[in-house]
């Protein structure tokens, strides 16, 4: 079969590839997350500080930002049912190595080795099911397979908030290791061979990287990004220091934060392709503003729940919203846009963790929610304006 066409029974095998799919980002997800939910132990076991082990966040991010668009362009015309199957499998057995490690010196580079499965893994996960759906139904299985992200707060950062605390980091990360090992098994048995999506030359890269609009696009995610990772690199810690939390208090609000947030993304997938990716993009930066905005005025674990709703029903969606966005914006480029995009949730989620950790050293956990309001209100900001250049161009044309 030709690059970029689907298999003549896509429409039967859609359904399973999208869950096995979805099932490979909720462990790409819970992979990503599993510093940040367990944090607490890390930083107590292997005797550093706070500051420092939220670097394995911004280390990690800093690889994967560069390697979400040289792997796309490595991936080429490779049958994806071999490639997703791969990645997940590198990052099983790179969680369970990392699991092993004796301490930080060792764990450092390999996190950063393992999670770039990630960078490859997502975006090219979006341009299979990108391929294999019509085109009525793209935006809704877009936002579908990343619904795996929304699944893994809702179920991935909890379990590693209070396996961290009760048996120790290590069993966080050989769950990511037993998840990975499901999902490969999954994408495996219903991804279809043959599914290639056109590869990406040197021209359709440098048109993408030149077109101010989808760039600007591009850095909305980027800026979004670094506004949740500023306080989400350092939620656990947050909770037990500035509100006393105990272990099973901080699961519970990593619980309640993903509740929300796998609740929304459900909504989106049944409302996107009416409403429009653009306006349910804005609406979700707005909606975390507000959170972020609020956050310094909850000094107890209940009203900590109450504030953090908003930025849950925006935080995953904004992710979904944007792909479905991006998809939209240029169908031929989906690609090279996908891979950036990646890779800007990346550089956010480095800048993050590497700016907060730098306020907290400086000014303790308090200082992080200002800061993350501003990255914030740039997102909101650049999204609004580029949709009313976006609906202007499209009037002229």
């Amino acid at each position: 079969m030709g690059p970029g066409v689907a298999a003549p029974d896509a429409d039967v095998r859609l359904r399973p590839a999208t869950w096995a799919l979805l099932g490979g980002n909720f462990a790409i997800g819970c992979g990503v997350m599993v510093v940040a939910g367990s944090l607490n132990d890390i930083v107590r076991s292997l005797q550093v500080s706070v500051a420092v082990g939220g670097q394995l966040i911004t280390a990690s991010a800093v690889v994967l930002a560069v390697g979400a668009p040289l792997l796309a362009m490595a991936a080429g015309g490779y049958d994806r049912r071999r490639l997703l199957t791969l990645a997940l499998v590198w990052y099983g057995v790179g969680h369970l190595l990392c699991a092993l490690v004796p301490g930080y010196a060792a764990l450092l580079p390999l996190r950063t080795v393992t999670v770039l499965a990630a960078a490859l893994f997502t975006p090219q996960a979006a341009a299979a099911i990108n391929v294999l759906a019509p085109a009525h139904q793209r935006g809704r299985a877009i936002t579908t397979v990343f619904l795996g992200w929304s699944l893994s707060a809702v179920i991935g950062m909890p379990l590693h908030s209070y396996i961290g605390e009760t048996l120790g980091w290590r069993w966080a990360f050989v769950l990511v290791a037993v998840l990975s090992a499901a999902a490969a098994a999954a994408v495996w048995r219903t991804v279809p061979d043959g599914v290639r999506p056109p590869p990406m030359n040197a021209s359709h890269w440098r048109a993408t990287l030149t077109d101010p609009l989808l760039m600007g696009l591009v850095a909305i995610t980027a800026l979004a990004s670094t506004a949740q990772f500023t306080l989400m690199s350092y939620l656990a810690p947050y909770y037990r220091q500035v509100l006393g939390a105990d272990a099973t208090t901080i699961s519970v609000l990593f619980f309640w934060f993903g509740a929300f947030a796998l609740f929304s993304n459900v909504m989106l997938t049944r409302v996107i392709d009416r409403v429009g990716p653009a306006t349910c993009m804005t609406a979700a930066l707005s909606s975390m503003a507000v959170t972020f905005a609020l956050f310094p005025l909850a000094g107890h674990w209940a009203t900590m729940a109450l504030v953090l709703v908003p930025w849950a029903l925006g935080g995953f969606t904004s992710n979904s919203a944007q792909q479905a966005r991006l998809g939209a914006a240029a169908p031929s480029r989906v690609q090279a846009l996908l891979a950036l995009n990646t890779s800007s949730i990346y550089i956010g989620q480095g800048l993050g963790a590497a700016g907060g950790g730098a306020i907290v050293a400086a000014h303790g956990l308090p200082g992080l929610a200002p800061v993350a309001l501003g990255w914030q209100l740039l997102a909101v900001a650049l999204s609004a304006w580029l949709a009313m250049r976006m609906r202007r161009a499209a009037h002229v044309g």
